[in-house]
């Protein structure tokens, strides 16, 4: 095995390049035969949060709370924007690329003839490197659905489910039924099991029920209420009251704030954490890619919507932001969204739009965006739709063109965001 990567980028190529032809492999046993032999468990409560859209936002005010509260917290949240480390976070910094290089010796030294996708390996290994750092409490974002995903094979103390719409389609079916189930199969008998989508899919409920986790649905077990001020959160047995609404810009924030209040009410035992602390978590929580407002003018946003509903929010967000003469938008998406859904929640606020072609076999290329444009919408007064080879261009064009009144809003995927970040960042040097 001497012929192993000693670097973190030379590990990732290996990676990569050995799971090329198996994009998605479903099952777990093959990961839980490898999480066996790697002896891999957690000696402090683990939060597991799958959902639609907002397990990122939740994840990020689970750790900025209990961070303020001086609990030592491990998280593992995906994907990345810029650097792999992005992924593992220890009390809010990125691991090193020397304890992710030995994670990754770990479960190559384990896995013998087990072979794992890309996502698998790596989420064994940051499992692996985060269960042995000493921590009080680990934050597990869940990939893709729930039931089948690698994150899966920890049986978390509190599992929580943001939201369930559709994406992701082809792995986890059509209907919010359907996806509800896959969502829902990271609760556990007996353990915490949290929903806070105000309309949970009736499959969701019934599985809770039928495994006899212990169900805190939002508007039965927990509920919140506010003005323009500050809101209150109650629970089962807790309130929360005069909290500042999170940093986190967007409608459904409060949404997650509250199931991370809820999370954090059901182990109030094991991980007592103050009012103030509550407060502080809230006010100085930080998610890059979420509604992202950048400091200048034009305004820019950053945003990884990618699905309907995220991009519904979007718009929202958009429409209480004040006036602005023109929208550019800097877009880019995989072929296997709803990509007429994502632009038509769009189109009341874009008039300017800069397609892009990503970096990934998965994406749809500019030109087939163009034309979903043109029919979605299709008689917008002074609007223009170019299109450009990957996301730095795109955005390139629309800084180019966009007047101090203007906003330029980057959204469609995580490598639009990405796209334009590296762009910027190579932009400042």
């Amino acid at each position: 095995m001497s012929n192993l990567p000693t670097t973190l980028p030379a590990w990732l190529a290996l990676l990569e390049s050995r799971h090329a032809e198996t994009v998605i492999n479903m099952g777990l046993d093959r990961v839980l035969a490898v999480k066996e032999r790697l002896q891999l468990s957690f000696s402090c409560p683990v939060i597991m949060v799958a959902g639609t859209n907002g397990k990122g936002s939740t994840c990020a005010m689970l750790e900025s709370i209990l961070m303020t509260a001086g609990y030592k917290v491990g998280l593992y949240i995906k994907p990345h924007f810029l650097d792999f480390n992005e992924r593992a976070r220890i009390n809010g910094d990125m691991a090193s690329d020397e304890t992710l290089v030995a994670a990754f010796n770990a479960v190559e030294a384990a896995r013998g003839d087990v072979s794992l996708t890309y996502f698998e390996f790596t989420t064994l290994a940051i499992m692996k490197l985060l269960s042995q750092a000493g921590m009080d409490v680990v934050i597990l974002e869940v990939g893709l659905g729930g039931r089948l995903d690698a994150v899966n094979i920890v049986d978390a103390d509190v599992s929580i489910v943001t939201s369930v719409d559709i994406d992701h389609t082809d792995y986890l079916g059509d209907t919010r039924e359907k996806i509800g189930f896959e969502k829902a199969g990271i609760f556990r008998p007996g353990k915490t099991a949290i929903c806070s989508d105000p309309m949970p899919p009736q499959s969701l409920v019934d599985h809770a029920n039928a495994i006899g986790a212990d169900l805190w649905l939002m508007g039965r077990d927990f509920n919140y209420a506010g003005d323009k001020q500050q809101w209150n959160y109650g629970g089962r047995g807790q309130r929360r009251n005069a909290l500042a609404y999170p940093s986190l810009r967007g409608a459904n924030q409060i949404l997650n704030a509250c199931a991370a209040l809820a999370a954090l009410e059901a182990l109030k035992i094991e991980l007592p954490v103050g009012a103030q602390e509550v407060r502080t978590g809230l006010v100085t929580v930080e998610l890059p890619g979420r509604f992202q407002v950048l400091p200048g003018r034009p305004a820019i946003i950053l945003d990884v919507a990618h699905n309907p509903h995220a991009a519904a929010a979007l718009n929202q967000n958009l429409g209480n932001m004040g006036f602005h003469r023109y929208t550019y938008a800097v877009f880019g998406s995989m072929h296997d969204k709803d990509i007429d859904g994502v632009i038509a929640a769009m189109s009341e606020h874009v008039d300017h739009w800069c397609l892009a072609t990503l970096p990934s076999p998965r994406s749809a290329s500019a030109s087939e965006l163009a034309a979903k444009v043109q029919s979605v919408q299709p008689d917008r007064d002074e609007r223009t739709i170019n299109v450009f080879d990957d996301p730095g261009a795109a955005y390139a064009n629309a800084v180019s063109r966009a007047g101090e009144d203007d906003r330029i809003v980057v959204f469609g995927s995580f490598l639009t965001v990405a796209g334009v970040m590296a762009a910027r960042k190579s932009s400042l040097h």
